[in-house]
């Protein structure tokens, strides 16, 4: 017997407190024969299991005995869910391990778990930050978009400057630990950086959130709006190999190298909202990098130059 499905089995008897086999292979996804021997070996292992033969009959915990994998509270379901919900959206075992889970909690913890599965989206790709510490927020947050609850927010824009409203928190995502907030408003689906957040107030009135709202669609498409967005002007440049990396850390997804190296440097594909923005990033790298095209960020780059030139030679 593997261990998941013996955890599984106990969970789902001490929630039931009796079951057949035919509906412990219901729950988890095996035949009838792997449901009964699964009992059959957890009784001869020492588990208080037995068997009730008749109508009304099926498998129980001796004494409805408990097993301390069970003994959580709502507040320990909560944390463990929102720790585990984000998995789900790469892994089929691990959705399929929070799906037997679920149903193994008791009635009155099943909605606030869920929530917690869905309450937080994990993307892993960077917009050109890292090594943020968690804002404090976080926490209050997850928590208003569990319990489904209104905030009052203090927020600041990126000139600095603050506005406040009320919004309907759908949902975070931790965008390698740059945090946002994806939350209903009066104007609609809104999107907030949670450091910017300065205050944040929870309310007891019920927020709203779309019936089919599933958190990993909604935040994908504020991702491709912001990566069209970043990504307006294409450049093709050259350079050594071994530097392709550096780029991509640069970057992000707006890196792409093109073919195999020709004499020593490889062809790589630069994206950024203008030419101005690509030049910014090469201008650094002086001759080590040659932009093939567009001849806008060459434009870009020329200008820099007879600007460094200027201002460091000029006294000269």
């Amino acid at each position: 017997m593997r261990a998941d499905r013996l955890v599984a089995v106990l969970l789902l008897m001490q929630a039931r407190g009796r079951v057949t086999a035919a509906e412990l292979a219901a729950e988890l996804e095996v035949s009838v024969a792997t449901a009964r021997r699964d009992l059959e070996a957890l009784s001869a292992a020492g588990v208080p299991v037995y068997p009730q033969p008749g109508r009304g009959g099926g498998w129980s915990l001796v004494g409805g005995a408990r097993t301390d994998l069970s003994g959580l509270t709502a507040a320990e379901a909560q944390a463990l869910f929102l720790l585990v919900g984000p998995a789900t959206a790469v892994s089929s075992e691990a959705k399929a391990a929070l799906r037997k889970l679920v149903r193994a909690l008791p009635r009155t913890f099943r909605a606030d778990a869920e929530a917690a599965a869905d309450a937080t989206v994990i993307d892993p790709i960077r917009w050109g930050e890292r090594d943020r510490p968690r804002p404090a927020t976080v926490d209050l947050l997850q928590t208003a978009v569990v319990r489904r609850r209104k905030v009052r927010l203090t927020y600041a824009g990126r000139a600095g400057e603050r506005t406040e409203r009320l919004v309907d928190p759908w949902g975070l995502i931790d965008k390698d630990d740059v945090w946002y907030l994806l939350a209903g408003t009066d104007q609609g689906r809104r999107t907030f950086r949670v450091d910017r957040i300065i205050q944040a107030e929870p309310t007891d009135r019920p927020a709203d959130r779309p019936d089919d709202l599933v958190l990993a669609s909604a935040w994908q498409e504020v991702v491709d709006e912001v990566e069209r967005r970043r990504s307006r002007i294409w450049a093709t440049v050259l350079v050594e190999e071994r530097f392709v990396p550096i780029l991509r850390d640069q970057f992000g997804r707006h890196c792409h190298a093109d073919g195999d190296p020709e004499q020593g440097r490889v062809r790589v594909r630069l994206a950024a909202p203008t030419p101005l923005d690509i030049a910014r990033h090469l201008a650094g790298w002086g001759a080590m990098i040659e932009v093939v095209d567009p001849p806008s960020v060459q434009d870009e780059l020329t200008r820099i130059g007879t600007e460094l030139v200027a201002r460091y030679t000029g006294g000269r």
